[in-house]
């Protein structure tokens, strides 16, 4: 008998765009290695009726993270870095303090686990927040400034806790691309390029989109349908906060500083290949022992508020109580998403990698869609081995 995963996968897609939830999705599910459902859905942009292809090219936001991530974990497998030795010894000036003036000491390992004291200006309440005075990009707008003074900005507002004693989602990633740019002595771009995306064959990511035809249009969730997202929005993810700066245009400005943490641009089809390069050992990136540690939970019941059971590995989060987390995923599986509206998992348990992408936020982050998807992947002839 077919595989009911199809049928199941499908229908959540086909919901999620009749109840107008989702413009456009690309949702790729992998198991043991081979792709048993790719299916693009919807449309890349409604207002030019052009349909959404298995080759569209989206925004990443945070799904920069995991790319970048890896980009690290190369340079550490090829000692090159070192995951526990300070940054200040690649960005000796990047040197934020405490809130009462002492020194603190952050590690490549901290910024990797998001345990590094840094913050993100769209977690502020107002435009009055530290970070927003300070003028820091979360690198989704077009601040018109350079990494470098990205970076002096952030060290410039004081830390939120000492460094390896909580958990805070942060700009932490884009400190480490700075990170990865002097280890590597070259442009972000051309490093993430050398150590990931050009060994995977990843042609469709980079920093810019590589085909400005097949980029999706953003769209933003409101009544009665999603709206398209302005030329400069801001969009709040949680109630009560500032909001994330948006400029899509981003994705074509080749002067727009790289953004480790947010500001890559490429397909379903390309992160695929991350992911399942990861999920088997980590070839051709680093030997498997490199893998199992960016996988493995480093920062035990610390992890992000809205997810219980979920701590953080070295550049994604890493489920370690499934019942906590009321899910069907195994005890070990890597997940995250990104701002513009996408979602991953990988249960390397039940060899599944799962990417979708959709042009739609936050319904393809953190919406019904995300767990229904979920919930349709998990069915019990799609995980039978």
């Amino acid at each position: 008998m077919p595989s009911l995963l199809p049928a199941r996968v499908d229908a959540v897609i086909g919901q999620a765009i009749a109840d107008h939830r989702l413009v456009g999705a690309v949702v790729l599910v992998a198991r043991h290695g081979e792709v048993i459902h790719r299916r693009a859905a919807g449309m890349a942009d409604r207002e030019a009726d052009r349909p959404m292809r298995a080759d569209t090219l989206f925004r990443l936001a945070s799904v920069s993270k995991p790319i970048v991530s890896a980009a690290a974990m190369a340079l550490v497998a090829q000692g090159r870095l070192e995951l526990d030795e300070a940054v200040t010894r690649w960005l000796p000036d990047f040197t934020p303090r405490l809130a009462d003036g002492s020194a603190a000491i952050i590690t490549v390992r901290q910024l990797m686990t998001h345990t590094a004291g840094l913050g993100y200006r769209f977690f502020e309440a107002d435009e009055h927040g530290p970070y927003a005075r300070a003028g820091i990009s979360d690198g989704m707008d077009q601040a018109g400034i350079t990494l470098a003074e990205n970076l002096r900005r952030i060290a410039s507002v004081p830390l939120l806790y000492k460094p390896g004693t909580a958990w805070g989602y942060s700009l932490a990633t884009d400190v480490l691309g700075a990170v990865i740019e002097r280890a590597c002595g070259a442009p972000l771009a051309d490093a993430v390029h050398a150590l990931v995306t050009g060994p995977l064959n990843m042609g469709d990511t980079g920093f810019t989109a590589a085909d400005a035809g097949r980029l999706a249009t953003a769209y933003v969730n409101d009544l009665p349908v999603p709206r398209r997202m302005l030329a400069h929005d801001v969009v709040p993810v949680v109630h009560g906060t500032a909001g994330i700066h948006y400029a899509p245009a981003r994705a074509l400005d080749s002067h727009a500083f790289p953004s480790g943490g947010a500001g890559m641009v490429g397909s379903a089809g390309d992160f695929l290949r991350l992911l399942e390069a990861l999920r088997q050992g980590g070839e051709p990136l680093m030997p498997a022992a490199w893998a199992d540690e960016m996988g493995r939970n480093q920062t035990g019941e610390w992890g992000p508020p809205d997810a219980p059971g979920t701590g953080f590995g070295l550049g994604f989060s890493v489920l370690h109580d499934p019942a906590a987390a009321r899910s069907p995923e195994s005890a070990g599986t890597w997940r995250w998403g990104g701002a513009y509206g996408h979602a991953w998992f990988v249960d390397r348990a039940q060899g599944l990698s799962v990417a979708a992408f959709t042009n739609t936020l936050y319904e393809g982050m953190s919406g019904r869609f995300v767990a229904d998807l979920r919930d349709a992947v998990y069915g019990q002839e799609a995980v039978a081995r």
